[in-house]
């Protein structure tokens, strides 16, 4: 079998090699002159699969992207070829959670609110919503949630609009596909006029897609009301986004809220499985891991907000990320993101909590935990 293969894909090597002939070229260079003998590719949002990729592969049999979203994938171009296509739902979702949740203290302790007496509201409660939903909770954070589609399947709420959470929230997460059109269309979900409803103050957070927001009426409400805080992970136009937008953001990083060992690991597992169809054995997690896991350590006596971001900045520090980013604009952005391939996930550090009740909390956070 011949594959192809975007280079920062984790585990290629000892997952798709014993698969046959692996090629692996950087993500966004994949184009039409590669694909000639390619059976299966394997990529990431960075790589449009298009009609004009499929004319050029008459021996494609699979299309693997190792992410959550497939707005890259021309779905309808695959089913009539009849290409089987996979995805990699929740393998990111703790990154992203993990993301919402620093840049969340981060933006209580810049302004001196503390998380715990914040309204916030989760738009889109799949994989990477829950997750920041559990966290949340664990904190005992109100939330309140909007899922329309979630809603109309009868899943238990309560739900909420969309503009109830405008209405009332101190902060908005997006966690939503990006969708073109229909009933359940998410580009420019928050366009000029939703923007004008955010309160005073509040935080908007987005590390879904950078279409769900319109960034030219985000850049002109910021200018307008300095008070908004922006933490944003994702772009329109990536790997180039508006300069201004950059500049006004509170926290800014290059698409890496999901970026981690452990999540990039996971979307390789699943894509070996889908494309195996489980004739050959899919590894295990832990059997890919081969960066070494940090020493045991006390927890904090007191999980404040001030100890709570100390813990998560030892595995990944958001603010550093941050500096590091808007130093490498405007040409660096890809360069951010592959910078980011070793990030950990919070259970690669080890506490001891204090006590049951903080057990409960550390280990809903994502943290592994010892006696």
């Amino acid at each position: 079998m011949n594959l192809l293969a975007d280079e920062n894909m984790a585990a290629l090597t000892p997952l798709f090699a014993p698969l046959g002939r692996l090629r692996a070229l950087p993500g966004r260079d994949i184009s039409a002159t590669d694909m000639a003998d390619v059976e299966a590719l394997l990529v990431r949002s960075v790589t449009r699969v298009d009609a004009s990729l499929l004319a050029a592969a008459p021996k494609l049999r699979f299309v693997g992207t190792a992410t959550i979203g497939t707005d890259h994938l021309d779905l309808a171009a695959l089913s009539e070829r009849g290409i089987r296509w996979a995805n990699a739902p929740g393998c990111n979702a703790e990154a992203v959670g993990e993301w919402v949740l620093q840049a969340l203290l981060v933006l209580a302790l810049r302004s001196g609110r503390a998380l715990r007496d914040c309204t916030l509201g989760i738009v889109g409660v799949g994989n990477t919503g829950s997750a920041v939903l559990r966290r949340l909770k664990a904190l005992g954070v109100r939330v309140l949630c909007c899922d329309p589609l979630r809603q109309a399947a009868g899943d238990s709420g309560p739900w909420f609009s969309l503009d109830q959470l405008l209405a009332q929230c101190d902060g908005i997460t997006l966690h939503v596909p990006l969708v073109e059109g229909g009933a359940n269309a998410t580009r420019a979900l928050l366009d000029q006029q939703r923007l004008a409803q955010l309160g005073e103050g509040a935080w908007l957070l987005n590390a879904s897609r950078g279409e769900v927001i319109d960034n030219r009426a985000l850049v002109a409400e910021k200018r307008r009301r300095p008070d908004l805080k922006l933490a944003l992970d994702v772009w329109e136009q990536e790997p180039l986004p508006m300069p201004e937008l950059v500049e006004l953001a509170d926290i800014a990083t290059p698409h890496i809220a999901g970026y981690s060992l452990e999540g990039k690991i996971r979307g390789s597992l699943m894509l070996h499985c889908a494309l195996t169809r489980g004739q050959v054995r899919t590894p295990a997690l832990a059997e890919l891991l081969d960066a070494p896991a940090k020493p045991a350590e006390a927890a904090p006596t007191t999980l404040d907000d001030q100890s709570l971001l100390g813990l998560l900045q030892q595995v990944f520090d958001l603010e550093r990320e941050d500096e590091r980013f808007r130093a490498a604009l405007p040409g660096g952005f890809d360069a951010r993101r592959k910078a980011n391939l070793a990030r950990r996930e919070c259970s690669a550090l080890t506490l001891r909590p204090v006590d049951d009740t903080q057990r409960t909390v550390l280990s809903a956070l994502g943290f592994s935990l010892t006696e």
